[in-house]
C-alpha cells in the first residue's frame, strides 16, 4: 500500500502531477502546536491550510489595500507544503527558527522538482512571495496565517501560548502584519492579548 502501487498513465507529465498529489497527502501527518478548538488534538498542516484559505474568503473588507483573494488563497494552500520535509517550526521557538529558512529552502528544492518544471516554478514562486510578505496579496495571506492560530488561542485558554511560554511582545510582533494591513482586526487582537495576559495565558 502506498506510492509503490502507483500505476503509470503512460504520460510522464500526468504521472508527475498524480505522484505530487499523492506526496502532499503527507501534510496530514505534519502536526502543528495549535490545538483544535474542540480540544481533542493538535491540528495538522492540511487542516491549517484549508482553514486559512476559507478565512481568506471572508476578511478582505478589513484590508487597507484590496488584495487579489484568489492569489492569496493559492499562497495559503501551498505555503506549508514544504513542511512535509522541513517539519513545522513553532512560531515562538527561537532555536528552531534560526535554521528555518535553510531547512525550508532545501525542502522546496526537493518538493517542487517533482512537478513539471513550469508548475513547480509557479508554486515555488507563490511560496517565496508569501514568505517575503511584500506584495498586497502576500500580506493578506500572511494576516490569515497569523489570525487563525491566534483565534484558536482565544478559544482554547491560550493553549499554544501557555505551552510555548509565549510573551506579549512576541505575540505583538507576530501580529504586526495584521496591525499594519488590517488595523480593525488588530483592535480585536489587542483586546485578546490583554485578556490573555490578565488570565495568565500569556506572559506580559
Amino acid at each position: 500500500m502506498g506510492i509503490d502501487d502507483f500505476l503509470s498513465s503512460g504520460n510522464i507529465r500526468l504521472d508527475q502531477q498524480l505522484k505530487f498529489s499523492a506526496e502532499i497527502d503527507k501534510m496530514t501527518q505534519v502536526y502543528r502546536r495549535t490545538l483544535l478548538i474542540s480540544g481533542v488534538r493538535q491540528e495538522n498542516d492540511a487542516e491549517h491550510s484549508w482553514h486559512v484559505a476559507v478565512m481568506a474568503l471572508l476578511f478582505k473588507e478589513y484590508c487597507i489595500e484590496e488584495p487579489n483573494v484568489e492569489r492569496a488563497i493559492k499562497m495559503l494552500v501551498v505555503h506549508d507544503l514544504i513542511e512535509i520535509y522541513a517539519g513545522d517550526t513553532f512560531a515562538y521557538d527561537v532555536k528552531g527558527n534560526r535554521d528555518k529558512a535553510e531547512r525550508e529552502a532545501l525542502a522546496a528544492d526537493k518538493l517542487y522538482s517533482q512537478l513539471p518544471e513550469e508548475q513547480g516554478a509557479e508554486l515555488r514562486a507563490l511560496w517565496e512571495e508569501f514568505d517575503a510578505m511584500e506584495t498586497v496579496d502576500a500580506k493578506y495571506a500572511a494576516c490569515m496565517d497569523r489570525l487563525q492560530p491566534l483565534l484558536h488561542n482565544t478559544l482554547t485558554e491560550g493553549h499554544t501560548w501557555r505551552d510555548g511560554g509565549a510573551v506579549r511582545p512576541h505575540v505583538e510582533e507576530r501580529s504586526a502584519i495584521i496591525k499594519e494591513f488590517m488595523p480593525e482586526v488588530y483592535n480585536w487582537i489587542k483586546k485578546n492579548i490583554d485578556r490573555g495576559v490578565a488570565n495568565g495565558w500569556l506572559k506580559g
